[in-house]
């Protein structure tokens, strides 16, 4: 069984969790780009115990070494270090992100593959941070065929449409059906209160009665 760490050695291992430096490539890891166009690899980092002489690198396929930079503090833009001719820096540090990114130029089919930032902050005794981003080179962008989308959107639609036409006719319908049946009831209101002596009918006014013999 592996020893129990004490309570207080535990809390400051979750302390320096907590506190511990980050770094994201955003909300996706992959990026596509057209054969010969610049692509921006994307990279932030944070930290609640602050930095001082930071270094940050950028990898191409976990070996080359593409862009190497420095920061002294919050409170200064990075040095360049060493960079790949065809890489540019576009980052600041001294905002509310501390942005990293880079841009690469004029991208090849063979520059396709994985890109890794590094973060390694010496407040943090050392500890090395990384993100990582996917790069897919293509020489035609592929337009989305929308075929099916359109179809299901004019089903959807005819069957809204015809849902509504149901219900319009539905109340006329009704409509059509309440004025009749008012028009009946006055007719039986109205043919209850007629005299119908002429037809000689029970309940008119008065039964003829026969003269008297003399």
């Amino acid at each position: 069984m592996a020893p129990r760490l004490p309570a207080a050695l535990l809390g400051l291992y979750v302390l320096a969790v907590a506190f511990a430096l980050e770094v994201s490539v955003g909300k996706t890891n992959t990026v596509m780009a057209l054969n010969g166009s610049d692509v921006l690899l994307p990279c932030t980092f944070t930290t609640c115990i602050g930095f001082e002489d930071l270094i940050f690198t950028w990898y191409f396929n976990s070996t080359e070494l593409i862009y190497h930079g420095k920061i002294k503090s919050k409170t200064s833009e990075p040095v360049l270090v060493g960079r790949n001719p065809r890489v540019e820096f576009v980052g600041s540090t001294t905002g509310k992100e501390n942005n990293i990114s880079i841009v690469l130029k004029d991208v090849e089919v063979s520059d396709a593959g994985k890109y890794t930032c590094h973060v390694l902050n010496p407040k943090e005794k050392k500890a090395q941070h990384n993100a990582t981003i996917f790069l897919t080179v293509v020489h035609k962008m592929e337009e989305t065929d929308n075929t099916v989308t359109l179809i299901i959107v004019g089903v959807v639609g005819g069957l809204i449409g015809l849902l509504i036409l149901f219900m319009l006719v539905k109340r006329v319908v009704l409509f059509i059906i309440k004025k009749t049946q008012d028009g009946k009831k006055e007719c039986l209101v109205s043919s209850s209160g007629n005299d119908n002596t002429e037809n000689g009918l029970a309940g008119s006014k008065a039964e003829q009665k026969a003269p008297p013999k003399a």
